[in-house]
């Protein structure tokens, strides 16, 4: 099966939830899936709950917060990828990241991107 990398360019949690749902269905089809979460995007990354997290309605749906589904992806092996350029301008470290999250670049995204599909979100 064909990889799967998918650059999430926004902060926006609807298409961060989207971008690590399809990450996490394509896994569960035996397909390898990174994100790669750009620039203004990375604070979606941290470790700690944010005002913008909707935990209590999510839960109240059966369905995993934003913390919960980052580590159910990281748990199903797929790589998710901080934009150094992005934790940087958001003054992060990979300490302030969820733990298992990677630091890395878009050259290095594009150059490993092999047959890979490309998605954005």
């Amino acid at each position: 099966m064909t990889g799967l990398t998918i650059l999430v360019a926004a902060p926006d949690q609807a298409r961060f939830r989207a971008a690590l749902t399809l990450a996490l269905t394509h896994a569960a089809l035996g397909g390898r899936a990174r994100v790669y979460v750009h620039e203004t995007a990375v604070p979606l990354l941290g470790r700690l709950p944010r005002a913008d997290d909707t935990s209590d309605r999510l839960a109240a749906n059966g369905l995993p917060d934003r913390l919960d589904l980052i580590a159910i992806a990281l748990e199903a092996d797929i790589a998710i990828i901080a934009c150094q350029t992005g934790m940087a301008i958001a003054e992060l470290s990979i300490d302030d990241l969820v733990d298992g999250v990677e630091a890395g670049g878009l050259m290095a995204m594009m150059t490993t991107l092999g047959d890979d599909r490309l998605a954005t979100f």
